[in-house]
This record gives structure tokens, sequence and C-alpha cells, in this order.
């Protein structure tokens, strides 16, 4: 049974095609983990940015009690894959979500410039 319709987030950042993956494993013999972009998001405000998880929520347009469980299934994501050396995936904003503010969709499938000194990212493991 379908769950209950998504409201749409304002996500803050473009995550583009990021994908974490333990040193020296093939990617594709990994079990893979998606970490949606709210989830991201609710990561970058609460524990990066510091804010309060009230200011959070309101910046992304949600109820705090949704943040606070967003909040909770993105750091259980992020350190089952850390614990068990699953393969991390950030999904691109959806249709759903708001794109961050300069970016359209189409700039999701764009490669992105490698700051100099920075290894590429695996993108097809």
């Amino acid at each position: 049974m379908p769950g209950r319709r998504r409201r749409v987030r304002r996500i803050g950042l473009d995550p583009g095609r990021i994908c974490f993956k333990p040193c020296g494993r093939q990617g594709s013999t990994l079990e893979t983990v998606v970490l949606r972009a709210d989830e991201m998001e609710a990561l970058r405000l609460c524990d990066l940015e510091r804010l309060y998880q009230e200011e959070s929520a309101r910046r992304m347009g949600i109820s705090r009690t949704t943040l606070s469980r967003t909040l909770a299934q993105a750091r259980a994501k992020v350190t089952g894959a850390l614990l068990v050396g699953q393969r991390l995936v950030i999904q691109i904003p959806e249709h759903g979500e708001d794109q961050p503010h300069g970016v359209s969709p189409s700039d999701n499938d764009r490669p992105r410039s490698v700051p100099e000194g920075t290894e590429q990212r695996d993108e097809n493991p």
C-alpha cells in the first residue's frame, strides 16, 4: 500500500551525483543505500550549519516533527553505510522538491568540475 504523498521540501544545495563507497571495493558488489535529497538537507542544516531543528524545519518548509523523523532516518542510513561498508548514493532532488536557488533540473545532468588536487568521484562503480 503506497504511503501518503510527500510534501514539497525546500532543498538549499545541489548534491549532484555523489556516491561514497569503501576504498578498494567494487561498487557493483556492494549493497546500496540511497540518501534522499531532503535527508541530506536535514543533515546539512542540523549537523553542518548547527541550526536548531525548528529553524531547519522552517527553512525546508516542513514541520519540526517531520524534520526530526527525516533527520533520524538520514543519520541511520549514513551510520549504517559507514559501519557495514555499504555504498551511499545521494539522490538528486525530485520533481516534488524545490530545486536549489539558481539550479535548474537539467543542471543535475551536467558534469561537475572537480577542484584541482581532488580525485574524480566514482559515479558508476
